[in-house]
């Protein structure tokens, strides 16, 4: 089975993440995709972070009903800040050898992962599949990246649409239609009473309504 990986801190999880998630199951053929609220993000430091259980109840609801579609308290159920790498051993840990993960990535964290707790293994246990969220991301940009900071073995694959490397995971890039919908405008619009809906799943209104969230 081929499986996405989609973490973050979803503070709140809104409609832009479910049609990225779509985007990316639909275009890489994936059989599952699991979204991981992290508990304690190292590098998201906010003041105005939801409680983490809070923060997974809106994503486990929301995905309720969604085919393919599933949440894992993989990261909440750990002590300490939430590492990618060690999230990553925990699924093939659990899955085992019969399930293939592919890393989805936004562009910011793809460009900001030198800063990230043994960043160059992560590059080496899973396929990374990056997702520009708000401007397309140029291929020159990915190889001048991996040239610096991870490895000076990648060449980009015109026919698979990838950069390869002889000991490293390929990196993909998956260019999404644009949605203007992010959690800080989410957060802003809950704080000054503004609607939500249609920007978040229907259960995520409800959690945030109900535990007065983002006041």
């Amino acid at each position: 089975m081929d499986a996405g990986l989609f973490g973050g801190t979803f503070n709140p999880l809104h409609n832009g993440h479910i049609h990225i998630a779509s985007h990316v199951k639909q275009q890489f053929h994936l059989s599952k995709i699991f979204f991981f609220p992290s508990a304690t993000p190292p590098h998201k430091p906010d003041t105005n972070l939801a409680p983490a259980r809070d923060r997974y109840a809106m994503v486990e609801k929301s995905l309720a009903d969604m085919d393919g579609f599933q949440a894992s308290d993989i990261e909440l159920s750990r002590t300490g800040p939430s590492f990618t790498i060690d999230t990553i051993h925990a699924f093939a840990h659990r899955h085992g050898p019969d399930t293939n993960f592919f890393l989805l990535m936004g562009t910011d964290a793809f460009f900001d992962t030198p800063s990230w707790k043994k960043h160059k293994a992560i590059f080496g246990a899973v396929p990374i599949i990056v997702v520009p969220r708000r401007a397309p991301v140029q291929k020159n940009a990915v190889a001048s990246f991996l040239d610096e900071n991870i490895s000076k073995g990648y060449t980009w694959d015109t026919a698979k649409k990838q950069f390869f490397h002889g000991r490293l995971q390929p990196i993909y890039i998956c260019h999404v239609p644009i949605i203007d919908i992010s959690s800080t405008m989410i957060r802003s619009r809950v704080k000054h009473h503004l609607p939500i809906k249609g920007l978040v799943p229907s259960p995520v209104e409800e959690i945030i309504s109900k535990r007065n969230l983002y006041l």
